[in-house]
């Protein structure tokens, strides 16, 4: 390993946006370049631009002099340097986006897609579309619905609910059926409440959204109560998921085993990258659980078509509108999948457009 790289970058959301329990109006992109001879692998996280100082500070010395095809040493290598900072949050974000950036630059040293590299368990990766806001109007949220399911014939929604912490419900049902009807019927529906509900809320919102089909019901309640959502996913409909908040491999574990979940969820661009997003992948797998990837599609679709439980990758707004600006060969949804690696890029198939890039870059 010759040189890490990193830089960050924040990017104004379209339209104010909000979940259950916070709103943005930016989002910051925090990339890393891992570069060996003349060749660069790219990563990133979504989050604090302090990560920046993490993967200057601790981790780019660590990796100098490295061989850049050991991913699994240098993942370790970091994880064991971080301990006493304060492994969650931002440093693990920080640790993911370098050994995103690390698979990366193997597989283009190799000449292979990504997928090739792991080994594909498929050809393609089903998405659904992800935003619905709870700051959008009714016709906001109806026009980015139906350019999903009818534009772009993806067959899966997700909108917000949860409102200002579980505040409005009556909001949030009428939500849910305006959302229902924009879909048609053959859509499958689903609903996040950012852990935004109490328990006993959580089972009486979903009784009174069942007759709008609602398949998946994301965090009910907080993520960190595994009590909690193992009683909400004994006493509702939908299929119960959570994890996106998982740092590390142990939490994402824990859940799955606390029959809390009927689908785990994990983020490579937190819980330590692809390295340990594919072993959460086989401990979802052992316990008969499928695994659902959180956001930052681009990052995750050779991972998941090389995940044999995998069930589907979250097609999310805010990070969908960055990385089509940010990198060329980005992947076309349409029909609801993704096709990794069909071109025969290596790595991830994407390149950065510097000059699209430059204008929101922070530090």
């Amino acid at each position: 390993m010759d040189r890490i790289d990193v830089a960050v970058y924040t990017v104004p959301t379209d339209a104010p946006e909000a979940d259950g329990t916070i709103a943005w109006t930016s989002t910051t992109m925090v990339l890393v370049q891992a570069v060996s001879g003349g060749t660069a692998g790219l990563g990133w996280t979504y989050g604090a631009p302090a990560t920046r100082e993490v993967v200057g500070g601790e981790l780019a010395p660590l990796l100098l002099g490295r061989s850049a095809l050991d991913v699994p040493a240098a993942n370790e290598a970091m994880h064991r340097s971080v301990r006493n900072a304060g492994a969650p949050g931002l440093v693990a974000g920080a640790v993911s986006a370098v050994d995103i950036a690390l698979w990366d630059l193997k597989a283009r040293l190799l000449g292979l897609p990504l997928v090739r590299l792991l080994g594909a368990a498929r050809e393609q990766v089903a998405v659904y579309g992800s935003g619905g806001f709870t700051s959008y109007d009714d016709s906001m949220m109806d026009r980015q619905l139906r350019g999903w399911a009818d534009g772009q014939g993806i067959p899966r929604v997700k909108i917000k609910v949860g409102e200002s912490w579980g505040g409005c419900e009556r909001r949030d049902l009428d939500r849910i059926r305006r959302a229902r009807e924009a879909v048609g019927p053959d859509c499958e529906l689903y609903v996040d409440a950012n852990g935004g509900y109490t328990g006993k809320q959580a089972v009486r919102v979903a009784a009174a959204f069942a007759d709008q089909d609602v398949r998946w019901f994301e965090e009910p309640v907080s993520s960190d109560d595994l009590p909690g959502l193992r009683a909400v996913r004994e006493a509702v409909l939908p299929d119960v998921a959570a994890g996106e908040y998982g740092y590390d491999l142990p939490y994402l574990t824990r859940m799955a085993a606390a029959g809390a979940v009927d689908c785990l969820q994990a983020d490579a661009t937190r819980c330590g990258g692809i390295t340990v997003w594919l072993r959460a992948a086989a401990v979802a797998e052992g316990l008969g659980l499928q695994l659902s990837g959180h956001c930052a599609p681009h990052v995750h679709a050779h991972a998941a078509a090389a995940a044999p439980a995998f069930r589907h990758l979250e097609w999310f707004h805010d990070h969908v509108r960055i990385e089509n600006l940010f990198f060329d060969g980005t992947l076309d949804p349409r029909g609801g999948v993704l096709t990794p690696g069909a071109d025969g890029r290596p790595g991830h198939g994407l390149s950065l457009v510097e000059e699209r890039a430059v204008a929101y870059r922070v530090a």
